[in-house]
């Protein structure tokens, strides 16, 4: 796993051989978007000493959406430390066990990358949410976070944006792999070309997504060429 800084004092990510979470510390206090594959406990906790911050403060986990690659640790995390597991309330019977995964419906070229990450991503435990989340809702963390309900990767797949900071989160929905794109293995692809354009609006400086790297720099009107494009080629 490596250890990305995107803001300092505030914001990491930490890269895993297929996707990403994030790391936000308001002074000691601790989020957690996203939670690695399952078995990453570990590792997770020793980037969090490493920035001097402390697992015992970890408050709440956010899991964007209820795939492995994004759920994985979270139940293993909150088990040790006692932190809030939340997710939206269309996710939460899936990540609970309660539900199966969505299928998703794939363009053929997307066919063999499933194929590959079903073969190289653990499964991730039934996992407990404590907060089952909503359009608008507010987060306890970084000045005022909020939800984006952003359906089409998955019904309950969301965003998380930070409009004091000017961060956005876009889980699957936005992918950063080569060219900035939508997320692939989408269960309604309509619906996330939609999602790509709410998000876009919203206009942020730093955009953190759960493939690729984060975007600092033009976000705002890179964001928006992309969603202009993707709409347009449908």
């Amino acid at each position: 796993m490596d250890l990305v800084e995107v803001l300092p004092n505030q914001l990491h990510m930490l890269r895993f051989s297929l996707g990403q979470a994030y790391l936000w510390q308001d002074g000691e206090a601790l989020t957690l978007i996203d939670a690695g594959h399952a078995g990453s406990a570990e590792e997770i906790e020793g980037a969090m000493r490493s920035l001097g911050a402390t697992p015992e403060r970890l408050e709440r986990i956010v899991l964007t959406h209820c795939h492995d690659d994004h759920v994985g640790a979270a139940g293993e995390l909150a088990a040790r430390w006692g932190a809030q597991v939340l997710a939206h309330r269309l996710d939460a019977p899936v990540i609970r066990g309660e539900q199966p995964v969505p299928e998703p419906v794939l363009l053929d070229w997307e066919i063999p990358l499933h194929t590959h990450a079903l073969a190289t991503v653990p499964q991730a435990p039934p996992t407990q949410v404590d907060r089952e989340l909503e359009d608008g809702d507010v987060l306890g963390f970084g000045d005022g976070a909020y939800v984006v309900h952003a359906p089409g990767h998955t019904d309950g797949s969301i965003g998380i944006h930070l409009p004091r900071h000017g961060v956005l989160f876009t889980g699957d929905c936005v992918a950063a792999v080569g060219p900035l794109m939508l997320g692939v293995f989408n269960v309604d692809r309509p619906r996330a070309i939609t999602t790509f354009t709410r998000l876009a609006s919203l206009a942020p400086s730093v955009a953190c997504f759960g493939h690729g790297d984060p975007l600092t720099e033009n976000t705002a009107g890179a964001l928006a060429k992309a969603a202009l494009e993707t709409a347009a080629s449908g």
